[in-house]
């Protein structure tokens, strides 16, 4: 009996052993991960990755992860003609990450995630002196914008459809109605200012945004894709 109960502790011994040796070792990978990951063309402010499933060592053994979530903060993605379009946070999920064999990426069989925007970011990006607020019903943001009508200069606020386009990577805004609707020259000259797209470049080979809403905190993009590769 006492020696069956030494091997009893032994045993709880070595399995703590393990688990905080695993836990040790998935912490480190997310560190590495997290200084070195990179989603395509896009840069961020910050990144924080959490690895799934237990035990970690044994899925590294084997080069492939049950699911990586990272989170990248302040995200700089390519957008039309050059300019930058911040993404304020960035959410995805990689799952079935098979591991290449020196371990410095891999390629997800499936992703999914979320993106913020805010009005900010978004008013930075217009083009034309229009600024972006919320329009108080989802799918839908108020554009402010001036335009020269007769040589006096008239400030008129629009509530705009935010839409995705076919693509999954552009961004429509365009008004529902503008003042001066109908009449030769003026709704055209109107729609100059408030209506616009932006195309987002930068977001790894293989995703598309596949949904799009507003609220009061900004633009919610959902994310889709699938073998997806994750440098670093």
């Amino acid at each position: 009996m006492r020696v069956l109960r030494i091997f009893v502790i032994i045993g709880l011994i070595l399995a703590g052993l393990f688990v905080a040796a695993d836990r040790w070792a998935v912490g480190y990978a997310e560190d590495e991960m997290a200084a070195k990951v990179r989603l395509g063309q896009g840069q961020a402010g910050g990144t924080t990755v959490d690895i799934h499933g237990f035990p970690f060592l044994t899925q590294a053994l084997g080069r492939e992860l049950e699911q990586v979530d990272v989170r990248l903060t302040g995200v700089e993605a390519a957008g039309a003609d050059g300019r930058k379009m911040r993404i304020s946070q960035l959410d995805a999920s990689f799952h079935g990450v098979k591991l290449d064999s020196d371990y410095t990426g891999g390629t997800a069989t499936r992703v999914d995630g979320s993106a913020l925007v805010s009005y900010d970011d978004l008013t930075k990006t217009s083009q034309n002196g229009a600024t972006i607020a919320y329009g108080n019903a989802p799918g839908k943001v108020k554009v402010t914008a001036t335009v020269e009508v007769l040589g006096r200069s008239i400030t008129r606020s629009v509530v705009s459809t935010v839409t995705l386009g076919e693509d999954g990577r552009t961004v429509r805004v365009r008004a529902d109605e503008v003042p001066g609707e109908g009449i030769p020259g003026v709704e055209g000259m109107i729609r100059k200012k408030t209506d616009f797209e932006r195309r987002i470049n930068g977001l790894p080979e293989g995703i598309k945004l596949s949904g799009l809403t507003s609220d009061a905190g900004g633009l919610h993009l959902s994310l889709d894709g699938r073998n997806v590769t994750l440098a670093g």
